[in-house]
């Protein structure tokens, strides 16, 4: 997502506001919880000029859609983020401490969007998303859930005392 920002020219102090729905990105999330792509996102943005270049900052909101990292059940809230990012113009030289990679540019008089969105959405997602804080998940043995099942247990036997148990099991058969 490219936005034209000729019309701020190099003049620092000038600025404008953006308001407006975009469709969502691809990969804009993680294994179990993102943002679909091509569903609303809402920017609520200030683009302005400085000495260096363009300062986009404001916020963004997109609904985000998953599935909990302990019992699978789908989730869905709203999320709303605060971006703030300088695109340096192209010839601006970078300090020694500033990492070129790591710095936007603004090129032809368009910045990408893009990847600022998907680094400020995907830093606030969380790592292992639950639908409840006290979820208790599923089984790890037969996959129950286990909000429906209170209670629910297997007998679990030490593997070293399996031949053991087999000695009595057939001691028991033959008598």
């Amino acid at each position: 997502m490219t936005l034209d920002v000729k019309d701020l020219g190099r003049s620092p102090g000038s600025m404008r506001t953006l308001t407006e729905h975009v469709p969502a990105p691809s990969d804009l999330g993680v294994a179990l919880i993102g943002v679909q792509e091509g569903s609303d996102i809402e920017l609520d943005l200030r683009l302005e000029a400085v000495h260096e270049g363009i300062l986009v900052s404001g916020t963004v909101f997109a609904e985000v859609k998953g599935e909990c990292g302990r019992c699978l059940d789908p989730l869905a809230y709203d999320l709303e983020v605060n971006v703030q990012e300088l695109f340096f113009y192209e010839g601006v030289e970078l300090s020694d401490e500033e990492d070129d990679e790591e710095q936007r540019r603004v090129e032809h008089d368009l910045i990408d969007l893009e990847p600022v969105l998907r680094d400020a959405v995907v830093t606030m997602l969380p790592f292992q998303p639950v639908c409840r804080e006290d979820c208790q998940g599923l089984c790890s043995i037969c996959g129950v859930r286990l909000e429906d099942e209170p209670g629910h247990h297997h007998e679990d036997l030490d593997p070293r005392w399996a031949a053991l148990a087999e000695l009595a099991k057939t001691d028991r058969q033959t008598d």
